[in-house]
């Protein structure tokens, strides 16, 4: 059974606005449809209109890629690169926080025999050893229409919403996911071998259970954090509250025990069920197999069983709650993307969004095809016209 998240009674019922974290300039080249584009953004929020398939959603993405991972739409980086170009793309980017602006950038440049298979970043013009190292100066927080399905869709796609958040207040929850990642292949490897080293599968286990409860602990932190700020969120926003909790072994195993029994007991169960594994082709318990379950607090409902309207609200409520999470724990704002945001909301409740953005004050990034669904975005927020790979930029 799920495990209901234990609110955070640290955190400020009324927290005040945070520091922004912004992106003063974006520059884009041979980036899918926009050969070269420059603008200079001062920081402002943007709403980019335009007809389907003007390139906004292109743009979103590549600020996005200014975070861990694969952005928004999780595209490999032969489809990033521009048609009819050589394969490399840039995305270059200053950043504007308390602490003065610094350049980032990512990319793919051109090998020996062509585009290199991995993206480059750099930070001040000084290679990176991974895009984690953005996390230091900006966090990107985002939702997309691809994310309607997340409630009714596979848990995969709930557990990497769930890393994500955890990502933006923990920079080294993707290191410990991708070490785990790489020790179960491993495992998995072995398993699949006749007469496969027991000491070798001992120590891969090992090296598992370390990292699965160390995954575990920091969803649960940040489950615990996140119920405190909904319930912070709900009280200054139109969006239904939602009540997380995680479904998981490990996650369920951490309420009643400490984290060393918990892990000693984990390492035991690899152990115990190497045939079994071995049978499936696969690792069957661990923190890859976990969930995030999400209720209509109101209603006191599964999301999964709501409404589509009530489902896309109480996504919206969740992205902002996360919002103000990570200006309360790391002490700036995130940049919000949200994409053809204004389609699935009403006018009341799209004003309400509008305002609520505007309280928070983070840097926000719209795309939508109809201006008029923006006329209440209010002073000091930039309409972007998108069409043929240009951008033209004018304050509303």
């Amino acid at each position: 059974m799920p495990n209901p998240a234990t609110a955070a009674a640290f955190l400020d019922p009324a927290p005040a606005a945070s520091p922004r974290a912004a992106v003063t300039s974006l520059k884009l080249n041979r980036y899918r449809n926009y050969p070269a584009l420059s603008l200079a953004l001062g920081g402002r929020s943007v709403a980019l209109v335009g007809p389907n398939g003007a390139g906004k959603t292109n743009l979103l993405e590549a600020v996005s890629l200014l975070s861990p991972g694969r952005g928004i739409r999780g595209a490999r980086l032969d489809e990033i690169a521009m048609k009819g170009g050589d394969g490399t793309f840039a995305v270059a980017a200053r950043i504007a926080t308390e602490a003065g602006e610094t350049a980032l950038g990512t990319g793919v440049v051109a090998g020996p025999e062509g585009p290199e298979a991995k993206r480059r970043v750099h930070v001040d013009q000084a290679p990176a050893g991974s895009s984690e190292a953005f996390l230091d100066h900006i966090r990107v927080l985002w939702l997309t229409p691809a994310m309607d399905g997340l409630f009714t869709g596979a848990p995969a796609e709930r557990r990497r919403y769930l890393d994500r958040a955890v990502l933006s207040i923990d920079k080294r929850h993707g290191s410990r996911a991708n070490a785990f990642d790489k020790a179960m292949r491993g495992r998995n490897r072995l398993l699949s071998e006749p007469g496969a080293d027991a000491a070798w599968l001992d120590a891969i286990e090992t090296e598992m259970a370390e990292l699965g409860v160390a995954i575990a602990a920091a969803r649960r932190e940040w489950a615990a954090q996140a119920v405190a700020m909904i319930d912070v969120t709900a009280q200054r926003s139109p969006f239904p509250p939602a009540e997380v909790a995680l479904s998981g072994t490990l996650e369920g195993a951490l309420e009643s025990a400490s984290a060393s029994a918990v892990e000693e007991a984990y390492r035991a169960m690899l152990r115990d069920e190497r045939g079994r594994d071995a049978a499936a082709g696969r690792t069957l318990s661990g923190p890859h197999r976990a969930d995030l379950v999400v209720r209509h607090a109101a209603k006191d409902m599964p999301a999964e069983t709501c409404s589509t309207g009530e489902q896309k609200a109480l996504l919206v409520g969740l992205v902002l709650a996360q919002a103000r999470l990570v200006a309360s724990l790391t002490g700036e704002t995130p940049v919000i993307l949200l994409d053809e945001i204004a389609a699935h909301l009403d006018e009341p409740r799209r004003m309400a969004l509008f305002d609520v953005l505007a309280d928070l004050g983070a840097q926000t990034l719209m795309t939508g095809t109809d201006e008029a669904a923006f006329a209440g975005l209010g002073d000091g927020v930039a309409i972007g016209r998108a069409r043929d790979g240009r951008i033209e930029l004018e304050t509303a």
